[in-house]
């Protein structure tokens, strides 16, 4: 069973996450620091509004902070593109026969319309939501969950995550764990090199190799 996050791993679209934390942001006069970073990414969407609720001392309530990241991020998941190698990994998988799922921290509705407008939908026999089961993928029980719902045990699983924190969480389901680089988070790589059972820079590694006649 091989379980996949969706943004950074299968496309390009952490980008658009830190396009809208910085005009979020602006708007109010503030500037986007590190630690504002690392307390919003990687999370879920009601996670992520508490966080900033307090870190920036607002008055919005968390769902009028999700309403506007949702007004920013409008379209966006409609233009994103598939990272290099990953339809034609894809492909390969579907034609070895594996089971294959999505595992996300995205919304719903960016993660349909992203997959669909992609044309990579078709390659998974489910999609688990971590904002649906209010967890974030740190946590190893989201990997247990998403497991169970596909009918496997989790040391079956085999995940692909650019997150190192979602990474620990699948590994400590028992789950073999593949890191994906991402530019926006290449510092890091390293930690995840070390950490990770594969670590590769596209999945275009992944692909089989032609012999030449």
């Amino acid at each position: 069973m091989f379980l996949f996050d969706m943004d950074g791993t299968l496309i390009d679209s952490n980008g658009v996450w830190k396009n809208v934390d910085r005009e979020f942001l602006a708007r109010r006069g503030l500037a986007y620091t590190h630690a504002y970073y690392e307390g919003v990414s990687h999370t879920i969407f009601p996670l992520a509004a508490k966080f900033t609720k307090e870190f920036c001392h607002l008055e919005e309530s968390c769902e009028e902070i999700m309403a506007e990241w949702m007004e920013l991020a409008k379209d966006a998941y409609a233009h994103v593109g598939v990272k290099p190698g990953v339809r034609a990994y894809l492909k390969q998988c579907k034609a070895e026969g594996r089971t294959m799922a999505v595992v996300t921290s995205s919304v719903p509705e960016h993660c349909h319309l992203a997959l669909e407008h992609l044309g990579l939908l078709k390659y998974f026999d489910r999609v688990t939501f971590a904002q649906e089961l209010g967890m974030e993928k740190k946590n190893p029980e989201i990997w247990r969950a998403a497991a169970a719902a596909a009918g496997a045990r989790p040391e079956d699983c085999t995940i692909f995550d650019d997150s190192l924190s979602a990474c620990r969480g699948a590994r400590a389901a028992k789950m073999r764990v593949i890191g994906v680089y991402d530019r926006y988070f290449a510092q890091d790589e390293e930690e995840m090199r070390n950490f990770c059972d594969v670590y590769i820079q596209s999945f275009e590694e992944l692909l089989w190799q032609t012999k030449e006649k």
